[in-house]
């Protein structure tokens, strides 16, 4: 990269908090015009002619970082809905657009200000890609703050309805699925994709693949080694994976196969809406409830970072008012 290309860039860099992308459209333009000649590099990557082109090489960027198909289609929504509604190429996008986007998502009223915070991250980690990628100047959501909203203390699954969980299971195979879910915390991601051998009956653990395909080992009872031996031992299919439907061909157990009998299980055995997230939390709380340590509770659930663990646990208030009594009153 030649010297007059390095000041460009410089001048550009300096000028970026002050300027919008329009403006420092200009100026490259009047720069480019002043002080490149013909045979010199451009500076920015115009490679992409339609907002779909660059949605699409955006996706197959986080693909290649190992997101998961799940987070791709979420993405590829958000940021396709979008486009849609500002109408202009993402170069001109404003601060005031993404602004204005997010506002009419919560005078909406169809979703929460959780959901609005999902989709200011997804754009702004879009147009940070599209920064580094030079295709504009500086990302329009740097000065868009993280949106607040309140947390709701979400409950987590007690002893008395776990154990109706268990008695209202119809096959061994179900059953196996609570077990598993209760003592490990996994994914329900991470549950259909385990095959017979990741698992290791005799120690009682099995090597998981979260998020970005990072492998894991989780541990389990002795309760859930017992029913999923039993549900093993009675399979007649040659199938590789752990978990399989009922019935013929018995393909692979999907997500949504996953969350569909535990919701019908919850509605018949304790009448409340039961979801495999519930039983990670769960596990969570009465980890660090028991005195586990924060730091073996994130390696357990596989977060990469302790501030996420501790959203997911909600440490039982009756314990914090013993343990008040005993430190401080």
């Amino acid at each position: 990269m030649n010297e007059k290309v390095l000041v460009i860039k410089e001048i550009e860099r300096l000028m970026a908090p002050i300027l919008s992308n329009d403006q420092l459209g200009k100026l490259h333009s009047v720069l480019d015009h002043c002080l490149l000649d013909a045979g010199d590099f451009p500076l920015r990557n115009t490679q992409f002619s339609t907002n779909g082109e660059t949605i699409d090489a955006f996706l197959s960027a986080k693909s290649v970082e190992g997101c998961s198909i799940r987070t791709i289609r979420y993405y590829s929504q958000a940021l396709e809905r979008f486009s849609r509604t500002i109408g202009k190429s993402f170069i001109e996008v404003t601060t005031d657009d993404v602004r204005g986007y997010l506002t009419a998502c919560q005078k909406s009223g169809r979703v929460s200000n959780v959901t609005v915070d999902n989709i200011r991250r997804i754009i702004s980690s879009f147009f940070s890609w599209l920064e580094i990628e030079d295709i504009v100047y500086k990302s329009p959501v740097r000065r868009i703050k993280k949106i607040r909203s309140l947390k709701a203390v979400k409950p987590i699954i007690t002893d008395e309805s776990m154990e109706a969980l268990r008695d209202g299971c119809k096959t061994v195979r179900d059953l196996a699925i609570v077990d598993l879910l209760t003592s490990t915390g996994m994914r329900v991601g991470e549950l259909v994709k385990l095959n017979r051998w990741d698992v290791d009956l005799t120690n009682r653990e099995c090597v998981v693949k979260g998020k970005g395909n990072k492998e894991r080992k989780v541990y389990f009872d002795a309760r859930a080694k017992i029913h999923l031996s039993a549900y093993l031992e009675q399979r007649i299919d040659e199938n590789d994976a752990l978990f399989v439907s009922l019935n013929y061909p018995y393909k692979r157990l999907e997500i949504s196969g996953v969350e569909t009998r535990l919701r019908e299980l919850g509605r018949s055995a304790i009448g409340e809406r039961v979801h495999p997230h519930k039983f990670r939390r769960t596990l969570a709380t009465k980890a660090i409830d028991k005195g586990m340590p924060i730091e073996q509770v994130q390696v357990l659930l596989g977060h990469s970072k302790i501030e996420t663990t501790l959203c997911y646990a909600m440490v039982d208030q009756q314990n914090v008012k013993r343990s008040h009594h005993k430190y401080i009153g």
